[in-house]
């Protein structure tokens, strides 16, 4: 009987899949598409951006992101102005109302997640888990070039 070793890569993709298929779940219906959310807590981050900005950050082309940044826009939830500097360029930055559904959304999987945490690990592995936040973090700022 061969015991097979998992991939380390494997076993920790597979790990950071499952949590974030369940984090998906614990998210109330804002009226908002998956791509449409990430969109918007993208915009977020960036600040004052440029449709051409955010698709690459996203790694996306700007036409893939027409449709969702209208939709945010028709819901108030980002606003679109003419840059000062450049006439022909459009700056997208998220609007109060926009800041608050993201803030709501993330303490609602905050609070999933501590939860599902403190019911489901040990001190120990709880513990561990706080020890290893800020290098998944570390990883998931790493060169996107590799």
């Amino acid at each position: 009987m061969s015991s097979t070793v998992p991939n380390p890569a494997t076993e920790l993709r597979e790990s950071i899949m499952a949590l974030t298929r369940q984090l998906r779940r614990h998210r109330s219906d804002n009226g908002l598409t998956l791509s449409q959310q990430q969109v918007l807590g993208e915009v977020s981050r960036a600040g004052v951006t440029t449709p051409a900005e955010l698709a690459t950050r996203m790694h996306v082309r700007v036409q893939s992101l027409t449709d969702g940044i209208n939709h945010l826009e028709s819901r108030g939830l980002v606003a679109r102005r003419t840059d000062d500097d450049d006439r022909r360029r459009q700056l997208i930055e998220v609007t109060p109302e926009g800041t608050r559904l993201l803030e709501w959304d993330r303490a609602e999987r905050d609070e999933w997640l501590n939860s599902a945490m403190r019911e489901t690990l040990t001190e120990l592995e709880f513990n561990l888990l706080m020890l290893v936040a800020p290098v998944l973090r570390k990883l998931a700022d790493g060169d996107d070039s590799r």
